[in-house]
């Protein structure tokens, strides 16, 4: 049974946010939690820390019984209403991007001076390179995600063993967390990507070809952990669907999907020249449920899912996460040549690096020089991770690598950090 899902990441930083005198605006993935937060948990946290019930003003402006308020004229003039004395208020706002002139109507609840703003956007209109463009400064993004692992074990009252068969195919939707049986989740997530989350890039963008970007998100949902260029992808896309779908068209929509929160782009990382690689990236999905959905749930390779999975968690502790390549010049069958090894991820936290690799098993010697390859050519005193599935008890090898269990590396990050 899923008990309430708290997300204290994103609590801490609303409420370090509190006095700063900036619109606090939560983005993600639509369906991750936003409302929640912000209506519930924000809310009670106010509560206990003393702020009286009618200082906080919470308006859902999708309900229809605010419909009025979607003006930006009736939406301050009904705020100016509510504030009574000189008393900080706190005003909460569902949805925000449906009122007319949004920006300028959040701009102008900012002037009240004993007002604290906290709003909530749909991905469709209301989008992280939006705020930057828009408020110039005066706004602080609360990035949220889906459930994190450790997130979802907590409310789930399972083993990190049980939790993770449901979890790495029904992903971390909070509203999943809660369905039962996998025929509701899957139908759940089935839905929601092609109603909501298709319909939104769509909306958003006036794309006309909707059958082409529900092909190429199934191209990238096969191909997660795999280096892709948009090059690589149209010749892909020909392959699979017998058309042509330029290079140009296939980046525009992967800015799209990016924009929607659906996926993430890793960018190529050159450890020993120091310097980025355009030719390749990797993709990555937000949600491995919604990628699990895009394939129908026929794809369900536990060592790609899990390298996406560990991807995401990094992100959600604040790190920056590229992929890493090392390219050395050693004698091959007596010549000396340029080799190049993967790193799967060149991770920076505070300065900081991590190299990490993700292995679904080490089952054998030859497995783990397969997997140290690249890190033992790395000549930097910046730790070196190998994750497995494997339950162990993490262990440094004779090359310096820190060889960690998956859920002691998602559960407890002081053990690696």
């Amino acid at each position: 049974m899923i008990h309430e899902i708290k997300r204290p990441t994103y609590l801490r930083q609303l409420v370090s946010g509190q006095d700063n005198r900036m619109v606090k605006i939560i983005t993600g993935i639509r369906r991750c939690g936003k409302s929640y937060l912000l209506f519930n948990l924000f809310y009670r946290h106010l509560l206990d820390s003393g702020i009286k019930e009618d200082h906080i003003i919470r308006i859902s402006l999708d309900n229809i019984l605010n419909e009025d308020l979607l003006n930006p004229k009736a939406l301050m003039q009904h705020i100016l209403n509510m504030v009574q004395d000189k008393d900080i208020y706190y005003v909460l706002l569902d949805e925000v991007q449906m009122v007319e002139r949004f920006v300028s109507a959040i701009l102008s609840i900012m002037q009240i001076k004993n007002v604290n703003l906290y709003v909530t956007g749909s991905n469709s209109k209301f989008l992280s390179t939006d705020i930057a463009t828009e408020f110039r400064g005066r706004g602080q993004e609360i990035h949220m995600y889906p459930l994190s692992f450790k997130e979802y074990l907590s409310a789930s009252g399972q083993t990190p063993a049980e939790a993770w068969q449901t979890y790495y195919v029904f992903g971390g939707l909070p509203q999943v967390a809660f369905l039962n049986g996998n025929k509701e989740k899957s139908d759940y997530l089935q839905n929601l990507y092609s109603t909501v989350y298709i319909r939104d890039i769509i909306e958003r963008n006036n794309l006309r070809k909707e059958g082409a970007l529900d092909t190429l998100m199934k191209i990238l949902a096969s191909q997660i952990g795999c280096p892709c260029n948009p090059s690589k992808l149209s010749n892909t896309f020909k392959s699979i669907d017998k058309t042509y779908i330029s290079s140009e068209t296939i980046s525009s929509y992967l800015k799209c999907a990016s924009d929607a929160f659906l996926i993430e782009k890793a960018d190529r990382f050159d450890v020993k020249g120091k310097k980025y690689i355009g030719t390749l990236s990797k993709i990555y999905f937000t949600d491995l449920g919604v990628r699990n959905a895009i394939l129908n749930f026929r794809q369900n390779e536990e060592t790609h899912i899990m390298e996406n999975i560990i991807y995401n968690e990094l992100k959600i502790l604040g790190m920056k996460v590229d992929v890493g390549m090392v390219e050395t010049r050693e004698a091959v069958k007596g010549k000396n040549s340029t080799q190049r090894y993967e790193v799967d991820f060149v991770v920076e936290y505070e300065s900081v690096r991590y190299y990490i690799q993700s292995a679904l098993q080490i089952p054998n010697r030859e497995k783990e020089e397969q997997e140290t390859a690249s890190l033992i050519r790395i000549k930097d005193s910046f730790k070196k991770i190998i994750v497995v599935k494997d339950e162990i008890i993490p262990w440094w090898n004779e090359n310096g690598i820190l060889i960690i269990g998956l859920f002691d590396f998602l559960l407890t990050p002081e053990k690696w950090m």
